[in-house]
């Protein structure tokens, strides 16, 4: 229950946010983004703690001397500011998780910002600026949803916190939304955290987040983040919980010391209008079968240009952050058209650069043919049948150091810290994971086990494969939320895809078969797009460039053709086999560019289709 505070607590209120040692700020003078980057240079190399020893900071700076005045561990998921606590936990290892069923049961670490946004990395995981102590079972609640207002509950803790659906703009996933007593204190983790991390926040992904070094948060996000500071100012709790890490850290949180440092950096930073320039000198430097890799000079912008929309025959393939792009799945012997749209922090954006044009390779001997891994096979079957299949066709040996498998539970949060790979895979050839309690009669022997953290995966937790912590490929839609995309099923990869793809396609990319299918895990095949001995004046397509619905005439009726038509990406969206017929017709196509593939026995030619 809160108490009444004495003159004598008021003074030391008071003076409280003078307690940062003298000229500890003197630098701090800008406004805006640059405030904030003078604000990290001031705070960042703090004295790093190792995990363990987040306990011992606790036991000055999380004590409750302010509500119960006790000595008990202060939760602010379990803090009842009103009322009596519905329970309470010493600062005694014996009250450490361990397991837990129920409230009450055990306290841990909360990571305010999800320890998988920055995949368990130093200094992030035990900088107790964001690491609070609660309880082991609202923090399971919590999970890695963001913080924000909830519409609809859908679980309330104990002392009134609550998890459900979000009214956040842009985000529809669930949110965790603390009681107002701590509201405040939350935000102002949230602007350390942007603040300290500056130098790699850009690189984050969570859905609170920009991935931006600026702003760091979506305007939405931002808006409620903002709201809470207001409504919730600092207490006297944050400012002692901020005096107790910094005897232990050497470093404070600005935003607790200088409450008006929000508004400076946040709500004074001009609007930036002003779009980048294009980036210029794009150019193709590399090409294989399947796959074009570009390099370009960077664009420039009067804040910062943030990154770089690639395109592909005017549909936006990917961002980059960089100046170079590998763009995979690309079918072989084939033109592709790229340019390059720049963005800025506010998401202002440049004309398009000029356009480059590249051209696959023709496809290569059996076994090679990619230039990527990628996930070949997805079983979620009864029981503990979960496996997944990893395939090689780039026609080399590859080194799995730095590859790894994660999951985003119940397709909302963040993605969890991963199983990581190791050893080589050669080309041509699959690894395996399955759960270690698989059946042996669905597969006997695998390459490796899926981790805790992933074998409890279900048809609605999207699976990511990454390369060096970049998605490559994924089974499912990252923040698709918890509907079944592919429950009771074996996914297989379709012979058509050379490559991995970062947006989950299953009517285009994947066959499925029933649950429990396991005959196919093990071994994965390519099917080939390749001009083999076939006259390509046997065939002709109408119009060309089409308004989607076009006529394939062929010049031998009494032959057996099979067509087949693909997306630029490899995607398969058209197969029909014609027997002594002199054309085929293909209608609805959406606007793109296609390649269709005509086959006769055993050769096959592919010309390209434009749909305006």
């Amino acid at each position: 229950m809160k108490q009444i505070y004495s003159l004598f607590f008021l003074f030391l209120f008071t003076a409280g946010f003078a307690q940062a040692p003298a000229g500890y700020y003197t630098n701090a003078t800008g406004t805006g983004y640059t405030l904030k980057t003078q604000l990290y240079n001031i705070i960042k190399d703090h004295t790093v703690q190792n995990y363990a020893g987040l306990y011992v900071t606790y036991e000055t700076s999380d004590i409750d001397n302010y509500f119960e005045n006790d000595g008990s561990v202060l939760d602010m998921y379990s803090e009842n500011p009103s009322g009596t606590d519905p329970y309470i936990y010493t600062i005694a290892t014996t009250q450490r998780c361990g397991n837990y069923t129920n409230e009450g049961d055990c306290y841990n670490r909360e990571h305010i910002i999800p320890q998988s946004v920055f995949n368990e990395q130093s200094p992030m995981v035990s900088d107790a600026h964001f690491i609070t102590p609660t309880d082991g079972k609202v923090n399971g609640i919590r999970s890695n949803y963001p913080h924000s207002v909830v519409a609809t509950a859908t679980q309330t803790t104990l002392n009134g916190s609550k998890l459900g659906e979000s009214t956040t703009v842009g985000y529809t996933g669930p949110v965790f939304e603390p009681i107002d007593e701590f509201k405040g204190d939350i935000a102002r983790m949230y602007f350390y955290f942007a603040t300290r991390y500056e130098n790699t926040v850009a690189g984050y992904n969570y859905p609170m987040f920009n991935n931006s070094t600026g702003k760091v948060f979506t305007t939405a996000f931002l808006n409620q983040l903002l709201a809470w500071h207001n409504q919730d100012p600092v207490s006297a709790r944050e400012i002692a919980r901020n005096n107790a890490i910094y005897a232990r850290q050497n470093n404070r949180n600005p935003y607790i010391d200088n409450p008006s440092y929000v508004a400076a950096v946040w709500t004074t930073q001009p609007a930036d209008t002003e779009a980048p320039t294009a980036a210029t000198n794009l150019a193709v430097t590399t090409t294989t079968s399947n796959a074009i890799t570009l390099t370009w000079t960077a664009a420039t912008d009067n804040i910062a240009v943030t990154g770089y929309d690639l395109y592909v025959d005017n549909t936006l393939k990917s961002t980059h952050t960089g100046l170079t792009a590998t763009v995979s799945g690309l079918l072989a012997s084939t033109s592709y058209n790229f340019y390059l749209i720049a963005r800025d922090d506010e998401r202002n954006s440049s004309v398009a650069s000029a356009i480059v044009t590249g051209t696959t390779t023709a496809t290569p001997t059996s076994g090679s043919g990619a230039t990527e891994l990628f996930f070949s096979e997805y079983v979620e079957g009864s029981g503990f049948n979960k496996a997944l299949e990893i395939a090689n066709f780039t026609g080399a040996v590859v080194n799995l150091t730095g590859y790894s498998i994660r999951k985003q539970s119940n397709g909302a949060g963040a993605w969890s810290a991963g199983l990581n790979l190791t050893g080589t895979l050669n080309s041509g050839a699959v690894f395996v994971l399955v759960d270690p309690q698989m059946a042996t009669t669905c597969y006997p022997v695998a390459n490796a086990n899926l981790s805790s953290a992933q074998e409890a995966y279900n048809g609605n937790d999207p699976m990511g494969l990454f390369k060096n912590g970049v998605l490559i490929d994924i089974i499912g839609k990252f923040d698709g939320g918890s509907t079944n995309f592919a429950a009771d099923v074996t996914l297989r990869r379709k012979s058509s895809i050379t490559g991995p793809n970062t947006t989950f396609d299953k009517t285009a990319e994947w066959d499925s078969y029933p649950n429990n299918t396991c005959d196919g895990i093990g071994s994965h095949s390519l099917a080939t797009l390749s001009n083999v001995d076939f006259d390509t004046n046997e065939f002709n397509i109408y119009p060309n460039p089409s308004n989607g619905n076009v006529k394939i005439n062929f010049e031998n009726s009494n032959e057996k053709y099979s067509v087949q038509v693909f997306s630029v990406l490899g995607q398969k969206v058209f197969e029909k086999e014609y027997t002594n017929s002199s054309s085929a017709t293909v209608n609805n196509l959406q606007k793109g560019v296609y390649l269709v593939k005509i086959t006769n026995d055993n050769k096959s030619v592919t010309k390209k289709l434009i749909v305006n």
